[in-house]
């Protein structure tokens, strides 16, 4: 059974994009199959695991506007277990084409139906925005992960996704979950880094997560030699850190057991 997970949060620079990324190569590294879903007209996933987006030509927008078959857009990373369907420019389009579509928030589900049981994981990386393209990246999930960044406007637009998700629940997708929010930039050294944790945990409590993405110079330079953090620098702590988000989200859907034997700190 596929389960498919959204990365949302319409503030930018929250590591939405290094999360998609480096989740799917932690569930990856651990033996499930999975797929990205570059949902960003910036591309930033596709070229954050090696690929020129400008040599792009057929993406995610053929698909959900060609009915391209997405196994023939598919490509092989160099992460075993990891794939992407990417995306280019043209899926900035996608937004004003969609409007007049019947179904318009459906037309990504319709996609993504075609992949369920070729992988256990599929990772959508939406963009900062809550347009079109994210209220079909929504729809077609089974749970939405949030990353919040340890810095002083955290909780800005939180609402609103908050209640956007809601609205998705209740209209379009009512098997919708919060698969949690993620505290991500976090620095140790920092009060505020500190402030902002314990106040999203007062706020939201059981919703966030254990594990915490601190500040890391290998996370932030990996994708400018085209890897996943786990391929770039396994032994650093921001690729700790995404392999322990991997097996606790494994362990909150049942699908394995988290021990101190196989958990890295």
């Amino acid at each position: 059974m596929t389960k498919v997970i959204s990365i949302a949060n319409q503030k930018g620079g929250v590591g939405k994009t290094t999360t998609a990324i480096n989740l799917a190569a932690g569930l990856a590294v651990l033996e499930h199959k999975t797929l990205i879903i570059d949902a960003d007209p910036q591309a930033n996933s596709t070229s954050g695991i090696g690929f020129d987006s400008k040599n792009i030509t057929t993406g995610i927008y053929e698909c959900i506007m060609d009915g391209i078959d997405p196994h023939e857009v598919i490509l092989e990373t160099q992460t075993p277990n990891l794939f992407l369907l990417p995306a280019h420019i043209d899926l900035v389009g996608a937004e004003i084409e969609l409007i007049n579509q019947p179904n318009r928030e459906h037309i990504l589900e319709k996609t993504i139906e075609k992949l369920k049981g070729h992988y256990d994981f599929i990772i959508i990386d939406c963009s900062p925005s809550l347009g079109l393209i994210t209220i079909n990246a929504l729809t077609a999930s089974d749970s939405v992960i949030i990353p919040v960044q340890c810095e002083y406007f955290a909780l800005e637009g939180l609402g609103k996704l908050l209640n956007t998700i809601k609205i998705v629940q209740t209209r379009l997708n009512k098997k919708l979950d919060i698969e949690g929010i993620l505290l991500t930039m976090y620095d140790p050294r920092l009060r505020l880094s500190k402030q902002v944790v314990k106040e999203v945990k007062t706020h939201f409590q059981q919703m966030v997560f254990k594990t915490i993405i601190t500040r890391n110079t290998k996370l932030g330079e990996a994708p400018s030699f085209g890897e996943t953090a786990i391929m770039h620098d396994a032994s650093s702590s921001g690729a700790i850190n995404y392999l322990n988000l991997a097996r606790e989200i494994l362990q909150n859907n049942n699908m394995t057991s988290l021990t101190a034997k196989n958990k890295n700190n």
